[in-house]
């Protein structure tokens, strides 16, 4: 076992070089800055639709975006004002009633929720006095763990933003009128000069993290992985590259099916990802409202991992295991570091990655030059989140913090591990380490994949 003070990762406290480490006022700054993010994101995906929109349920997967937000509020009052802030909590009798273990997501509407304008009240007075709690926290190495580094305040600025995250999922199932809109992302300019693959070579390498300071409890410790050396997809899989998989009857042959993912195959009748229909000999996709052709040269959207995993095996190839995901993205083998992000320890700029909602689609594949690793594989961190091949398990040395309803409930075979993040995804939830899991049938969230092979 090591932590990230081993010579082998990088030297980084986890924040860029320049940004004050971990001093308290810099990271006050930082926090502020998160949870502004947040709740202006939050703001645009709950104002963009009417009452009427914000309290129906979309699809039964998926809450009304009004619990959600009173959601958001309430997981901020019991973490910043009580638990960091000793405060006497302002809506104690509505805790059950966002309470995600407590009520399934279909079960939801029939709640007696906080209707919207009040549920942004609360948000709003919520938000105030977590500020004020911000200002004089001491945020000091020596403080209370919750407090250490601003932890609480970047934990509840990341909840926001994977909250904003399942809110634009809703907004992608809802049907009517465009209510979200947003420029194209920018397109590659050596796409053409892109290899299909890359080789990563083989060794030990540092997985995880002992030092980020806003890293979540799955995304520790730093520990020592072995990995063989593997080719990996330079790019994500593309729309163009599955619809072969789909004209070569990829989803009427059993054989590239796990037993499970062929049962549901047939039993909801796929054909192709979700939100894709045929019409007039031409693949169209529905997104965000607008209807429009299946963009060949972008990466495939709304696969299950059963779905990414029958196309591997079509193509011979396999989905990369986590280690070997998390090698590609972060190991520079130049000086043995692990990097905070494939290009190296700095935050994410818009020429690096396709991240916080600023587009709403994938970039084409070959985009982000600037974001590459050194191994050479691009887009890997934002696009899409990229199925992998392992179940969600703890790393070694795990301790489950602050609650054991973040991770360590969800552990074991039965949730298969994302990596990378999407377009929709904020780059406070969004690093190197961070792990994603969900079920393998799962085909409403904005996944993709990339293939490996062994070297």
């Amino acid at each position: 076992m090591t932590d990230d003070r081993d010579p082998s990762v990088s030297t980084a406290d986890g924040f860029p070089s320049g940004s004050g480490g971990h001093d308290p006022e810099v990271l006050r700054q930082r926090a502020l800055d998160a949870l502004l993010t947040a709740r202006a994101r939050t703001a645009t995906l709950t104002d963009s639709v009417d009452d009427g929109e914000l309290t129906a349920q979309h699809s039964p997967l998926m809450s009304p975006l009004v619990w959600d937000l009173a959601h958001i509020g309430n997981q901020e009052e019991q973490w910043l004002l009580r638990a960091v802030g000793g405060r006497e909590a302002l809506r104690p009798e509505i805790d059950g009633l966002y309470d995600a273990f407590e009520h399934p997501r279909a079960a939801r509407p029939s709640l007696p929720l906080l209707a919207p304008a009040e549920a942004r009240t609360y948000a709003s007075d919520v938000r105030g006095r977590a500020l004020d709690i911000l200002e004089g926290a001491p945020l000091h190495e020596g403080g209370r763990p919750l407090e250490r580094a601003g932890f609480a305040f970047g934990m509840i600025a990341q909840h926001e933003q994977q909250h904003d995250e399942t809110m634009l999922i809703t907004h992608q199932l809802r049907t009517g009128p465009v209510a979200l809109t947003a420029p194209a992302p920018p397109a590659p300019t050596d796409a053409d000069a892109l290899p299909a693959e890359v080789l990563v070579p083989g060794g030990p390498f540092t997985m995880g993290t002992s030092a980020e300071p806003w890293a979540l409890d799955n995304e520790r410790p730093a520990h020592r992985r072995e990995v063989a050396a593997f080719h990996l997809d330079a790019a994500p899989v593309t729309c163009g590259a599955y619809r072969r998989f789909i004209e070569d009857g990829g989803y009427t042959d059993p054989r590239w099916w796990a037993p499970e993912g062929w049962d549901l195959v047939r039993e909801h009748d796929l054909a192709a990802p979700l939100f894709w229909h045929r019409d007039a000999g031409q693949w169209l996709r529905r997104r965000f409202g607008v209807t429009e052709p299946v963009p060949d040269d972008e990466p495939v959207l709304h696969v299950s991992w059963y779905e990414a995993d029958a196309y591997a095996r079509w193509a011979g190839r396999r989905l990369p295991t986590e280690a070997e995901w998390e090698k590609a993205a972060r190991h520079d083998p130049a000086t043995g570091r692990s990097l905070r992000y494939p290009w190296g320890d700095t935050d994410p700029t818009p020429e690096q990655a396709n991240l916080g909602q600023r587009h709403l689609r994938p970039a084409r594949a070959g985009a982000y030059p600037a974001g590459r690793a050194p191994s050479g594989a691009g887009q890997l961190i934002g696009d899409v989140w990229e199925w992998t091949s392992s179940d969600f398990l703890p790393y070694p040395g795990f301790v489950a913090f602050p609650y054991r309803e973040y991770s360590d409930v969800f552990f074991g075979p039965g949730h298969k591990v994302l990596r990378g993040g999407s377009f929709a995804v904020d780059q406070v939830a969004c690093r190197g380490t961070f792990r994603n899991w969900d079920l393998p049938v799962r085909r409403q969230i904005f996944s993709g994949f990339r293939t490996a092979r062994d070297a």
